[in-house]
């Protein structure tokens, strides 16, 4: 998989550009029949989530649980000025794969940006499609959170990549090999579900304190309408 180039400058202005607008994508897969396609009790395929455009800005303005109380600590230290304990960043690296042990989840990375429209491209539909970086995003190791998106079922019937977020529990781990040979390593926080109408942009994209990662995915599935109407969305954080 070629691995992009990606400039610093464009690293910052996400939250500024989500103070303006949120960009709502859909991207819900059907079957070859034109209906849309159900897994079980399930629906079709969708990882569609609000994402304004930009990359997260790196500066220190913790918004999650996790950077706000290391903020909020002692100001013991470790390397490179991180909290006791907490690992250092990551030097830029493109994300090549993920891996879940605990789920068996397992996929290489599509690198995904912007749309002409602004809308975020979402991954392919079928079988179920690799998951994907948004490239707008930090890598995953540095500072910030690294935004990951997969289809929560697939075209026609199955399981997506990340159709099993749900079952992920604090302390789990989420594996990401990088294009320079190393993994990054992340324990998974939490979890949220939100309305796209009342997604929570500063939660998810807001700046961190130290290297976090976001899972997102569709939820909320509609029968009546046939959509989802809500955003799944795993937070993590890197200890190793």
């Amino acid at each position: 998989m070629p691995v992009p180039t990606i400039s610093r400058d464009r690293r910052s202005g996400l939250l500024a550009a989500a103070a303006v607008a949120a960009l709502l994508l859909t991207g819900c897969a059907q079957d070859s029949s034109g209906e849309t396609g159900e897994a079980a009790t399930a629906p079709a395929s969708s990882s569609s989530a609000s994402v304004p455009s930009g990359r997260p800005a790196r500066s220190a303005d913790p918004t999650s649980s996790a950077a706000a109380a290391a903020a909020s600590a002692e100001p013991d230290s470790g390397p490179a000025g991180t909290a006791a304990g907490v690992p250092a960043p990551m030097a830029e690296s493109a994300p090549v794969a993920v891996r879940i042990p605990s789920t068996g989840t397992g996929s290489e990375l599509l690198h995904l940006g912007l749309r002409e429209d602004g809308a975020l491209e979402v991954p392919p539909e079928a079988p179920g499609s690799p998951a994907a970086w948004y490239d707008g995003s930090p890598t995953p190791g540095e500072r910030g959170p690294a935004i990951l998106l997969g289809h929560v079922n697939a075209t026609g019937g199955g399981p997506g990549v990340f159709a099993g977020l749900r079952e992920l529990a604090p302390g789990d781990t989420i594996e990401v090999g990088r294009a320079d040979g190393t993994t990054a390593v992340f324990a998974v926080e939490r979890a949220e579900q939100y309305s796209k109408d009342a997604f929570d942009t500063r939660a998810v994209y807001g700046n961190t304190e130290g290297p976090e990662l976001r899972l997102i995915t569709c939820d909320g599935y509609d029968r009546l309408t046939g959509e989802f109407d809500d955003n799944y969305v795993v937070f993590a954080t890197l200890v190793g």
